[in-house]
C-alpha cells in the first residue's frame, strides 16, 4: 500500500505526533511525507518527499497572532501550483493532519482522504468551545482541510469518532519526578516579555523553552532552553508543573504525567481557545494572557492539585484502528457521523 501522510508544520505539536506515529504507520505500507508550513522548531527525523511553505503562522511578542505577517506570507499562485502538482492520485491512502494543500488537491482530483488528527475532532458539536464562539474560527476548523471522513484526537471522547491523544513512548514509559523547577513553553511570547513576568517570582526556577534560544543560557531564575525534543521531554518528566499555550500534545502529556498544568492560549488562535475551554472543564487553570496579575495567578495555581487522566492505550493501537477504519471507508461517501465503528471504542 502506498500512503501519503500530510503533516502540518505550523507548530511543533503536529511534528511531534507524526514522529511518534510514523514507525507504526510504516508497517502498513510505503509512506511518503508531505510537510507543509514553516513554524516548527523541531527537526523532522524522517525523509520528506514533498515540502511546502504552506500557510505559516506568525506571532507578535505578546501572545497574539500577527495577522499582517501571515497575510504577507501568502502566495496564491504558489499554492495553486502546489495543489496541481501534488500527486495524490498515486496513493492508495491519503492521511491528512489538517493540511490545506493536500485537501484541495484531493478535492480537485476527486481522491478520497482521511482527516486524522486533533482538528478533526471539531467536526463534532460535542467538542468543547469557548463561551464566545468565533464564526471565522469555526469556518476554518471545518473547511481548511476538508476530507472524505474524519478521525479525531482529543483529551476526552466527546464523540464516537474521537480517539485519545497520541502520547510519546518517552512520556508513556517515564517515571515522573519533581526536581523543583517549572517548565514553560509559550512560543507566542518573546524572551524579554517572559523575563518581565517570571523574574519577580525568584527564587522559583523556570526552564523556559524559546524559539529565540539556540544554546542554553541563564537569566536570573530563568534558564532559557532551545526547543529540543530530548530537553523538552526531560523537563516535562522532571518539572514541578507546566505552563504552556492552548495546544494539544503538551497538555495531554502533562495530564498523563499528573503534572500541575496552566494554559495560556494564543490570542486569536481559535483552536487553542477551544482546547483551553476543554481543559477548564477538566479543572485545569487557564489564563487569558501574561499580565501584571500573573504573580497572584501563579501563587494560586501552585497551591492547586494536578489533574491526571489514565491514557492507557498505545500508539500502535491508535494506528491499527485508524488503518482499519480508513481502509474500510475509502471510496465511500462518508462524513464523521457515519464513523460509529466498534473499533473506536477499543481504546476506552
Amino acid at each position: 500500500m502506498k500512503i501519503l501522510y500530510s503533516v502540518q508544520a505550523t507548530g511543533n505539536g503536529h511534528i511531534s505526533r507524526a514522529m511518534e506515529l510514523l514507525p507504526y504507520l510504516n508497517e502498513y505500507g510505503d509512506v511518503d511525507i508531505f510537510l507543509s508550513g514553516a513554524n516548527s522548531s523541531l527537526d523532522f527525523n524522517f525523509p520528506i518527499k514533498y515540502r511546502s511553505k504552506g500557510l505559516s503562522l506568525f506571532y507578535t511578542c505578546k501572545g497574539k497572532l500577527d495577522y499582517t505577517k501571515i497575510a504577507l506570507s501568502l502566495s496564491p499562485l504558489r499554492l495553486r501550483k502546489e495543489v496541481k502538482d501534488l500527486p495524490v492520485e498515486k496513493y492508495d491512502l491519503v492521511l491528512n493532519d489538517f493540511e490545506c494543500i493536500t485537501a484541495m488537491a484531493c478535492a480537485a482530483k476527486k481522491i478520497p482522504s482521511v482527516n486524522f488528527g486533533h482538528q478533526a475532532s471539531f467536526y463534532s458539536a460535542n467538542t468543547p468551545r469557548p463561551k464566545e464562539k468565533s464564526k471565522m474560527g469555526e469556518w476554518i476548523l471545518k473547511n481548511y482541510a476538508r476530507a472524505s471522513f474524519y478521525i479525531g484526537l482529543h483529551f476526552q471522547q466527546y464523540d464516537n469518532f474521537i480517539l485519545p491523544p497520541v502520547i510519546k513512548k518517552e512520556i508513556n514509559s517515564a517515571q515522573p519526578a519533581d526536581k523543583d523547577f517549572f517548565a514553560v513553553y509559550l512560543p507566542s511570547y518573546c524572551e524579554n516579555i517572559m523575563e518581565k513576568y517570571f523574574h519577580p517570582l525568584v527564587p522559583i526556577r523556570f526552564h523556559i523553552f524559546s524559539w529565540q534560544t539556540k544554546n542554553i543560557k541563564q537569566s536570573g531564575n530563568i534558564t532559557f532552553m532551545p526547543v529540543d525534543k530530548v530537553l523538552f521531554n526531560e523537563a516535562l518528566v522532571n518539572c514541578s508543573g507546566i505552563i504552556t499555550g492552548g495546544g494539544f500534545e503538551t497538555p495531554a502529556e502533562a495530564l498523563k504525567l499528573e503534572k500541575k498544568l496552566m494554559v495560556i492560549p494564543i490570542s486569536g488562535q481559535y483552536e487553542q481557545q477551544c482546547n483551553a475551554a476543554a481543559l477548564e472543564q477538566m479543572g485545569i487553570h487557564k489564563l487569558d494572557k501574561l499580565d501584571d496579575d500573573f504573580t497572584g495567578h501563579f501563587n494560586e495555581w501552585v497551591e492547586s492539585k494536578p489533574v491526571k487522566i489514565d491514557y492507557d492505550h498505545s500508539t500502535e493501537d491508535i494506528i491499527a484502528n485508524v488503518m482499519k477504519l480508513s481502509i474500510a471507508h475509502i471510496g465511500k461517501d462518508n462524513s464523521y457521523t457515519h464513523l460509529a465503528d466498534p473499533l473506536l471504542y477499543s481504546l476506552h
